[in-house]
């Protein structure tokens, strides 16, 4: 394994109540929520300060739930375009110490440093020192820092010292700072993970790193012995550059979905159909703006009583960055799903392209001319992006979005804009 490298791992302290403490100094020191809209369901923590944090709030905690733990708390909407506006002006930051700089979400990036160090007299703690103070200086944002040989140590380092922390993890003190910790305090050890470890006798990260990789192998699959490299600091994957041109997807992206909680119990087969359009028609649109095409169509919903998730895929004949394909099948595929006709109600639905292939590649064209009625609809999407990229998402709408008032006010393109960057290349 090469320890040679420098990676660090900069997370941004309770990101999106730094930036309203940032933008609003009088909330400084107080106990402040970031929370969804209540009225349209989605009342829950995005994200709370540490003050609020302190008097039992979580993340992802009902409002109602916040306000009993903190009754003093200071709520207020999120505002994802500011967020995105600071996330920017961190990376700016970043890259004046390499151009190797890759986002994790809005409030987190891996930096490998490894051959810029020098510029800072080769000291990789004076780099990490530097950045933790720049930050809420010139951002009014604090971090944590993380600094290792590896992204999966690094980030570990972040999460070590909180907030306002930095930790330095080498091969020499690993043993004492990270495998005394619980297994779900490394990246990609989920609730599911977590348990399957447990079933196996396995609870803190360096019984993990110890661990028999047969028999990891053989209860998890090929992930149980991912997680085990990452345990044993053997991960040697590259820190991958940001590039503008793609926002937050990465470069070799899986797939691109959206999914909305609706403001009303979905009851019926038409409404479905019409919230599934608004998802696939965001996803369609994205999906070219990224030059992009999917061979897999899948549709998902959530019961309004027991919140269990299903969902249904399926593959094209070809690929396609279609609207109204992408659309029809999605709809098609979550209608089967769920029957509306006897009581089936839906909280929420959702819609993803995957088993992506570049929207430039060569097809097998048909007999039949179909092929470029295809590319005159194509025409047509891509005329609608520029008039919305020109004049907004609302500029060009369908009209089941006017007919009914409840779906009038839902822009899912500009809504749900964030995309986290998967760590595996």
């Amino acid at each position: 394994m090469d320890t040679s490298r420098v990676v660090l791992h900069v997370d941004m302290n309770c990101f999106y109540a730094s930036v309203e403490m940032a933008e609003r100094p009088e909330l400084r020191g107080k106990p402040v929520i970031v929370g969804g809209d209540e009225e349209n369901r989605h009342g829950i923590v995005l994200t709370a300060s540490y003050p609020a944090k302190w008097r039992g709030v979580k993340t992802a905690m009902a409002l109602w739930e916040a306000r009993r733990a903190c009754p003093e708390a200071i709520i207020v909407p999120p505002r994802y375009g500011l967020y995105m506006a600071y996330s920017a002006k961190a990376r700016k930051i970043y890259n004046q110490y390499t151009d190797l700089v890759e986002p994790f979400g809005l409030d987190e990036a891996w930096l490998d440093i490894t051959d810029t160090v020098g510029h800072a007299g080769g000291d990789p703690l004076l780099v990490a020192q530097e950045i933790s103070e720049r930050m809420p200086l010139e951002l009014g944002c604090t971090v944590s820092v993380g600094v290792s040989w590896n992204k999966v140590f690094a980030k570990f380092g972040s999460d070590y010292d909180k907030p306002d922390g930095l930790t330095v993890i080498t091969p020499h003190n690993m043993a004492d700072v990270v495998w005394p910790a619980k297994v779900r305090d490394l990246i990609y050890v989920g609730p599911a993970t977590e348990r399957k470890l447990h079933a196996m006798g396995i609870f803190t990260i360096g019984e993990l790193a110890q661990a028999d990789a047969y028999a990891l192998k053989r209860s998890m699959g090929k992930m149980g012995l991912v997680v085990r490299s990452f345990a044993r600091g053997e991960d040697d994957a590259p820190v991958r550059p940001f590039e503008p041109g793609l926002g937050d997807i990465e470069h070799e992206v899986k797939g691109v979905g959206n999914g909305i909680t609706a403001p009303f119990d979905i009851e019926d087969d038409v409404t479905a159909r019409q919230v599934t359009w608004l998802m696939g028609e965001s996803v369609a649109q994205r999906l070219r703006a990224h030059g992009l095409a999917a061979r897999t169509v899948s549709a998902w919903g959530r019961d309004f009583r027991t919140l269990a998730s299903r969902s249904r895929q399926t593959t094209l004949a070809r690929p396609t960055q279609l609207t109204s394909e992408i659309c029809s099948t999605a709809a098609d595929l979550l209608c089967a799903d769920w029957d509306f006709a006897h009581g089936a109600k839906l909280r929420a639905i959702g819609v993803r392209a995957s088993n992506l292939v570049p929207a430039d590649a060569w097809v097998q064209l048909d007999v039949f001319g179909e092929e470029a009625a295809r590319q005159r609809e194509l025409d047509l999407d891509r005329t609608v992006d520029d008039l919305r990229a020109r004049f907004g998402n609302h500029a060009v709408r369908r009209l089941s979005e006017l007919c009914d008032g409840r779906l009038s006010s839902l822009d899912p393109e500009r809504d749900n804009v964030v995309h986290p960057v998967s760590f595996f290349a």
